[in-house]
């Protein structure tokens, strides 16, 4: 069953403060008190009591009002066992996104307070697509305004179905969530895998890195993004030397699928990159520098598209990084960056419709405009529920690069020159 967590309130007067103006409401002779200036005090401080007493039913009023979310989290999720956090696999989580979705609404208290709002943030850990469902249809019951989640694809798309109100995806990254099982009620933070592969793509045409070496993992998730990837190769014109699986195994018999200097040897040909779609990330770690040519690595490993990188230093970017590391002990990282969007963009819609309705939060949702220290407005694309925005190619160093890549043009909006462009109609619930 979802285990619930207790709510924590965010926004007007939801801090140890709020306790005054609940006990005010309740004995009003305390407020009485409380806003009668004896008459010792200087002008200046009644004329400042006189305005703070005027204002307070405004504050009190609010209290009742604002908005609930709930945030769906994965039980026991194995990407945070420790031999995965030990590896630190780019673009994996390294903690719970409840922090950077946490900070990111605390951040918005001043302008939830100004409109009179707040927001009300529950977690709810699920076991399953069946108990992901329970939990969405049970936060819809109890008033929320929106959900965000951090699941499994098929999971996420459970929660989505069992609810109206807007689904927040902020861990999925499965291409199949913006195409054929797209939703009109669904939202992605999180970059899909064509937008990340046609940041990589890019990048290789710009440094003239033109014949690829392919190496996919076996796991159903590989498969996937090891598509995404040839599709990103063939749309940029690039050319795909060979595809070759790997597999880390235990019987001697498969020892050759996990050795570097085999997978690529002579027998593939000349190539200038290698691009590994490892999505457990074990192997991947150890391809750089064990290649048979002296070749650069990308994807999985080496340099990687994501969504932040806590090595970039511009447009505000460590500020925004060590806000995390000062709560929560570790910097921001990739899959922290999404929810901390997701939080904003809650805070924006809540501002935009302080007291609802739902279809006013929504609307405001879908339309909103973000500021995620990238050196652009980033906005959701109609025709997916994709928010675009600029990936980060890092090498866990630096930041070798933003995408789109400069140069790379559109003719309505440059960040649509990454992923699923409108024309393309592969969302058939939002045609």
């Amino acid at each position: 069953m979802p285990r619930p967590s207790r709510p924590v309130l965010l926004g007007a007067k939801a801090t140890a403060s709020a306790a005054w103006p609940a006990r005010t409401a309740a004995a009003p002779g305390l407020g009485r008190r409380a806003c009668a200036a004896p008459a010792y005090r200087p002008a200046a401080w009644r004329r400042l009591a006189a305005l703070l007493c005027a204002a307070w039913p405004a504050v009190v009023a609010a209290q009742g009002t604002g908005h609930k979310v709930t945030l769906l989290l994965q039980a026991d999720d194995p990407r945070l066992a420790r031999a995965a956090l030990e590896r630190a696999a780019p673009g994996h989580p390294q903690g719970k996104v409840v922090d950077a979705l946490r900070i990111a609404i605390t951040e918005g208290h001043s302008e939830l307070a100004a409109a009179g709002t707040r927001l009300e943030l529950a977690t709810v850990d699920v076991a399953g697509a069946d108990a992901a469902r329970q939990a969405a249809a049970a936060a819809e019951k109890a008033g929320a305004s929106a959900l965000v989640t951090d699941l499994p694809a098929t999971w996420t798309l459970a929660a989505a179905d069992a609810v109206k109100l807007p689904v927040l995806n902020a861990g999925a990254s499965a291409d199949a969530l913006r195409q054929a099982l797209c939703r009109r009620n669904l939202w992605h933070l999180a970059p899909s895998e064509r937008m990340k592969a046609d940041a990589l793509a890019q990048f290789l045409v710009a440094r003239k890195w033109v014949h690829v070496l392919l190496l996919a993992g076996p796991s159903e998730a590989d498969g996937e993004r090891s598509a995404a990837a040839q599709a990103a190769i063939r749309r940029y014109g690039l050319k795909l030397v060979a595809s070759k699986p790997f597999k880390l195994s235990a019987d001697p018999r498969e020892r050759d699928l996990a050795n570097p200097l085999l997978l690529t040897g002579p027998s593939v040909g000349a190539y200038d990159v290698v691009w590994v779609v490892d999505s457990d990330g074990e192997f991947a770690m150890n391809l750089p520098f064990r290649t048979a040519l002296p070749r650069p690595v990308v994807g999985d490993a080496g340099l990687a598209a994501l969504a932040w990188s806590a090595k970039f230093e511009r447009y505000g970017a460590p500020q925004v990084t060590r806000r995390l590391t000062k709560a929560a002990g570790r910097p921001m990282g990739a899959h922290d960056f999404p929810a901390w969007l997701a939080g904003k963009a809650l805070v924006a819609a809540a501002v935009a419709a302080p007291k609802g309705p739902a279809a006013a939060f929504g609307k405001a949702l879908a339309e909103g405009e973000l500021d995620g220290s990238k050196g652009v407005l980033m906005s959701f694309r109609p025709w997916d529920g994709q928010l675009r925005q600029p990936l980060m190619l890092s090498d866990g160093h630096a930041v070798a690069a933003l995408a789109p890549l400069e140069g790379v043009l559109h003719p309505k909006n440059n960040l649509d020159a990454i992923g699923a462009d409108a024309p393309e109609k592969l969302c058939k619930a939002r045609s």
